[in-house]
C-alpha cells in the first residue's frame, strides 16, 4: 500500500505549486478591482462633481470640486445599467454615448440618512435634458428652439435624447419642497406666505445711482454695465449691499426688477415656466403663486392650467397626453383631474439674476435627484491650481461656506 508524504511535492496526488502571476496580470487584476471599488463608491456613497458655471455664486464658485453624498437622500439605483464605468454620458476623448439604452430599469432609491430639505444644495439631472444638442452641451435645446425655431435647430444641430440618469448634472439650491406654495415678489422668494431665508452670499442685480461720479465700490463687487454717467448695474451679494450703499458717490441702491411678463423671442431667458403668458403673466422676479406637486395629491386639470402639468403627466410620469377640442385626454380617457405619482422640488441658483433654474424649466422630479453637495475638496481660480488656489475653501462643508 502506498502512502502519501505531505512533504513530497512530487508524490502522486501532491498539490502543484501555484504558478506565479505575470506582472501584466497583477496590474490587470489591480485595475479591475480599483474600477469596481470606485464604481460602487460612486454609486452608493459619494461622487465627485465640479462647479461648471456661475449660477450658484457666491456660495459655490466656478472650479469648486465637491463631494456629493449619495447617502444623504438614499442611493439611486442605475436606470441605464449598461454603461462605461466612471463616465457620465459622453466618452472622453473620442466622444459619443458612454451607455446603451438596450436595458432600462425602473426608478428605485435605497434608504438614506434623510430626505431633501428646504435650502439644501442639491445635485440633480436637468429636467429639460431629455433632448440635447450633441455638439453643444452647454446650450439648452428648448431655449434654442424658442430663440431660433425648432426647424432651424434640427437643421443646424445633431439632436440626441437621453434617459433620466444620463441627463446633464446640475447644482442648485432646493427652494421649495413638495406641497409648498411658492411665490416670488420683487425678486424675494416666499414660501407658504413667509419670506425665505436670505443667504449672505446670494447675488442679485442692483441699480446703483450716483451723484454723477463713478461709484467708489470695492473691486470684488461685479459691475454688469454702466447705464449712463450716473446709473450703473451691479451684481451684488447680500452681504455686500450695505457696504455699497455707504460707498463714495453712491446715492441709492435698489434691486433691479424686471417689468412685465416674460416672453421675448429675442431673449429665451425671458421665457419663464410654464411658457403660457395668456394664463400666467409671470417673470423671473414676480412669479406665482404656484403649488409644488406632491406624491398622492390630486389636482383639477383645465385648458387654463394644463401648461403647468404637461411635462409631469406626459414625460416624467410616463402617460400619454392629448389635448383636443378643449378636452384633456390621459391614456386614452378624458380626464379633469390627475394624481401625482412622484414628489417634485423647486430649484434655484444663488446667483438669482444669472441662473437658469426652475423659473425656466419647472419642477425637478424625485427620480432626477442625485445627491446632496456636502464638501469642497479642491478649489482654484482662473489662474489655475499652481497660482490661484483658494486655500480657505479646501475641505470645508457646504454649510460653512454658505454662511
Amino acid at each position: 500500500m502506498a502512502f502519501w508524504n505531505k512533504n513530497d511535492k512530487t508524490a502522486t496526488g501532491a498539490t502543484k505549486q501555484k504558478k506565479k502571476k505575470s506582472v501584466w496580470r497583477e496590474w490587470l487584476d489591480a485595475a479591475v478591482f480599483a474600477i469596481v471599488a470606485a464604481t460602487l463608491i460612486r454609486l452608493f456613497f459619494f461622487e465627485a462633481y465640479t462647479i461648471p458655471s456661475g449660477s450658484m455664486e457666491g456660495t459655490m464658485l466656478i472650479n469648486d470640486y465637491l463631494f456629493v453624498s449619495k447617502m444623504a437622500y438614499g442611493p439611486r439605483l442605475p436606470m441605464t445599467p449598461l454603461a462605461v464605468p466612471l463616465v457620465h454620458n459622453t466618452m472622453p476623448v473620442i466622444g459619443g454615448k458612454s451607455y446603451t439604452e438596450a436595458v432600462q430599469w425602473k426608478y428605485h432609491r435605497l434608504p438614506g440618512f434623510g430626505h431633501v430639505e428646504r435650502n439644501d444644495v442639491v445635485v440633480f439631472n436637468g429636467p429639460d435634458g431629455d433632448t440635447a444638442l450633441a455638439d453643444q452641451a452647454e446650450m439648452d435645446y428648448y431655449q434654442a428652439c424658442r430663440m431660433l425655431g425648432r426647424d432651424a435647430v434640427i437643421s443646424q444641430y445633431r439632436i440626441i435624447t437621453r434617459p433620466v440618469d444620463k441627463k446633464e448634472n446640475l447644482i442648485k439650491r432646493c427652494i421649495g419642497l413638495p406641497g409648498d406654495v411658492l411665490e416670488i415678489k420683487n425678486a424675494r422668494v416666499y414660501l407658504n406666505g413667509q419670506p425665505n431665508e436670505l443667504y449672505p452670499h446670494c447675488k442679485q442685480n442692483y441699480i446703483v445711482k450716483t451723484n454723477g461720479m463713478p461709484p467708489g465700490v470695492d473691486d470684488d463687487v461685479e459691475m454688469v454695465q454702466a447705464v449712463n454717467n450716473s446709473t450703473y448695474l451691479y451684481n451684488i451679494a447680500n452681504d455686500q449691499v450695505d457696504a455699497v450703499k455707504k460707498s463714495m458717490n453712491v446715492v441709492s441702491v435698489d434691486v433691479f426688477i424686471k417689468d412685465g411678463p416674460g416672453r421675448s423671442a429675442s431673449n429665451p431667458g425671458d421665457w419663464v415656466f410654464p411658457l403660457d403668458t395668456a394664463n400666467f403673466k409671470w417673470n423671473r422676479d414676480n412669479y406665482g403663486p404656484l403649488t409644488i406637486p406632491k406624491a398622492g395629491v390630486t389636482v383639477t386639470l383645465s385648458p387654463q392650467n394644463i401648461a403647468i402639468y404637461r411635462r409631469i403627466i406626459g414625460i416624467y410620469e410616463g402617460n400619454t397626453l392629448e389635448e383636443r377640442d378643449g378636452k384633456i385626454i390621459i391614456n386614452g380617457k378624458e380626464a379633469n383631474s390627475y394624481t401625482f405619482k412622484m414628489n417634485y422640488y423647486w430649484m434655484m441658483g444663488d446667483n438669482r439674476h444669472n441662473s437658469l433654474d426652475s423659473r425656466y424649466w419647472g419642477f425637478v422630479p424625485d427620480d432626477h435627484v442625485v445627491g446632496k453637495a456636502s464638501l469642497v475638496w479642491l478649489s482654484y481660480g482662473d489662474g489655475g491650481m499652481l497660482r490661484d488656489m483658494r486655500w480657505k475653501r479646501l475641505f470645508h462643508s457646504i454649510h460653512s461656506l454658505e454662511r
